[in-house]
């Protein structure tokens, strides 16, 4: 029997067995099961295995860090000896949805909307900062490089609306993702999200001054006057109509025979969510995004030390139970509401506390196998990726975990004293300073460096002083 093999054999008697497993399939690194029941599973034994440097339970999925270039001949193996077909991402997240509560189905679902769109999103922000360092004061000297140098100008003036546009028309990126979720055509969610942002609207960046003034132009809908106002930068108006959409969608595909569907499915379905969304939708979220908005401009501005005390102190055990997802639309109403987000950079720090904590731990482990886990996993957490330093290292000994908590909540305490904000969202961890707004570059560089010291310094002290056998 193969090396491959024999591992994939372990590997499925740590798991309980064929008979525990409904759906199984990989992704670069990992094995990704839908189990029947994760108590089963004997980690112990499954983490003790050569071939395997971690496991965690995310979002109903098992899932088991095997490393890229040996995950996919383990799966082959594993399948053929548990008697499973090759199983598709979305089949194995459907087969491991039995697994969730109401609340972990509701944040799967966002998860699902904006885990698409990060790609754009953190393009944008990668780009953005590229944008900051040509326009922005201070940085190499007190005039911004366009003015040293003009000929620089509109080369800053070509990246920045690059850069812009994922935010520009963000309604229309998750248009497409969310009726995709819900199980619309995704072409009439772009649609949607654009409609939203038409030109024609009064653009929502200009609407408090409008409304101060007086000057908000409406339409008469039968003796309705109903707000002629667009919503850029907003994330609930587009959830909600989305959802509307898709249902009102796939209740007029059920009744209408195949040879009209083109004729009046999308039509009626668009013409009935856009009088809705403008009508009943739009008024009521853009009130209550505006409502989260303040509640969270309201702490973080008259108790900064305790909102950043208190998000980064959570961040990392949100992101055990996967609802860490559901503050990539708070940050995103932020920075459509408010120019930028104070949140964002708390995630880069806490991203970068774990990924010390699992660097020291590389000094102080003589388990040749997780040593090198964790030296890989840290570099992997620095870039902004922590499940691997997570659930690899950190939550296997737990002392790293909330070593890396401690330095995260004071590097936040910091940076949310000091009023660091994120202009957009970016790569979450070293490479996060290039989003950060340029006048606090300085300022976040030091939180960086109390993420950087913290855990490592306080994992390596707690490891030697307690003297285990790690």
């Amino acid at each position: 029997m193969s090396a491959i093999k024999e591992s994939a054999k372990q590997i499925l008697d740590a798991l309980g067995g064929k008979e525990n497993i409904a759906s199984a399939t990989h992704c670069v690194t990992r094995l990704r099961l839908a189990l029947h029941d994760e108590g089963k599973v004997d980690k112990g034994v499954l983490e003790s295995i050569d071939v395997v440097k971690g496991s965690f339970s995310t979002n109903g999925q098992f899932q088991v860090v095997i490393g890229q270039g040996t995950v996919d001949k383990v799966y082959a193996e594993l399948i053929e000896l548990a008697g499973l077909a090759e199983a598709t991402k979305e089949e194995t997240k459907s087969a491991a949805e039995k697994n969730l509560n109401p609340l972990q189905r509701a944040v799967k679902t966002l998860a699902d909307i904006f885990i698409p769109i990060l790609p754009a999103i953190v393009t944008a922000g990668l780009l953005m900062g590229i944008n900051n360092i040509l326009t922005a004061p201070g940085i190499f000297a007190e005039q911004p490089v366009i003015e040293l140098y003009p000929q620089w100008a509109d080369f800053a003036s070509i990246i920045h609306l690059i850069a812009n546009t994922a935010f520009v028309f963000l309604p229309g990126l998750i248009g497409w993702s969310a009726v995709k979720r819900f199980g619309g055509n995704p072409l009439l969610g772009i649609v949607l999200g654009l409609m939203l942002v038409h030109p024609d609207l009064l653009n929502a960046w200009g609407y408090g001054e409008a409304k101060e003034a007086g000057e908000i132009p409406y339409w008469n809908l039968f003796g309705l006057d109903v707000a002629k106002v667009g919503y850029q930068g907003q994330v609930l108006p587009i959830l909600i109509a989305s959802y509307v959409l898709a249902t009102i969608e796939i209740a007029l595909r059920k009744r209408i025979p195949d040879a009209f569907q083109l004729l009046i499915v999308a039509p009626v379905a668009l013409l009935i969510t856009g009088f809705l969304a403008f009508i009943i939708i739009g008024p009521i979220t853009f009130a209550i995004g505006n409502g989260i908005t303040a509640m969270f401009v309201g702490i973080f501005d008259n108790v900064p030390a305790l909102g950043g005390l208190l998000y980064g102190a959570i961040y990392a055990p949100l992101v055990i139970t996967g609802m860490h997802h559901t503050f990539l639309a708070v940050d995103l109403q932020l920075i459509g509401s408010i120019g930028g987000t104070f949140l964002w950079p708390i995630l880069a720090l806490s991203n970068i506390a774990q990924g010390s904590a699992a660097l020291a731990m590389y000094f102080v482990l003589k388990d040749e196998k997780v040593k090198g886990l964790s030296m890989t996993s840290a570099i992997s957490a620095y870039l902004g990726i922590t499940e691997p330093a997570m659930f690899g290292v950190n939550l296997r000994y737990r002392f790293p975990f909330i070593c890396a908590i401690i330095g995260s909540a004071i590097g936040a305490v910091w940076i949310t004293m000091n009023a660091v904000m994120a202009n957009s969202i970016g790569v979450g961890g070293l490479p996060g300073i290039f989003s950060i707004e340029a006048g606090k570059w300085l300022v976040f560089l030091v939180g960086m460096v109390i993420a950087i010291v913290v855990p490592a310094v306080l994992t390596y002290l707690y490891a030697k002083f307690k003297k285990g056998n790690f």
